[in-house]
């Protein structure tokens, strides 16, 4: 199995709240970042998306949150695709402290909405598959 694709990112002073840790809210930023950033590296950027008439949608998605982090922390946050039938994926995503320390766990179900119809696609494997640059990345 290979490594799931990863970002590094650096907890920013200005993220974090009354106590001192990163903002709840900041972990769905910091997982957005990732997935965009694993579709630039496969090729496929929001002007792409837009040409072919469909977008990414957000239908779930469920934090647990492990550990704080505090500004100055440098975490990796993960994406994986995970596969059913249908119309909808999941993508499961880690925040894990450079010393190996998970501090979040993410599981976001997504879809490809057709943006003249305003409908999910029957199947979004199929348009990453012809707009990518590379499968694995999509675990395709």
């Amino acid at each position: 199995m290979t490594e799931p694709f990863s970002v590094r990112v650096t907890v920013r002073g200005y993220e974090t709240d009354v106590q001192g840790h990163l903002n709840q809210a900041v972990y769905l930023n910091y997982a957005e970042h990732a997935r965009w950033s694993l579709l630039q590296a496969a090729g496929i950027s929001q002007a792409r998306l837009a040409a072919q008439g469909v977008g990414p949608v957000a239908l779930e998605t469920t934090i647990r949150y492990r550990h704080e982090l505090l500004a100055g922390d440098e975490v990796d946050v993960t994406v994986e695709f995970e596969w059913g039938g249908g119309k909808t994926f999941r993508i499961l995503q880690e925040i894990r402290r450079t010393d190996g320390t998970v501090a979040a766990e993410l599981s976001a179900v997504g879809g490809l909405l057709d943006l003249k119809e305003r409908k999910l696609l029957g199947d979004p494997r199929e348009v990453f598959k012809e707009l990518t640059t590379d499968l694995a990345l999509f675990g395709l």
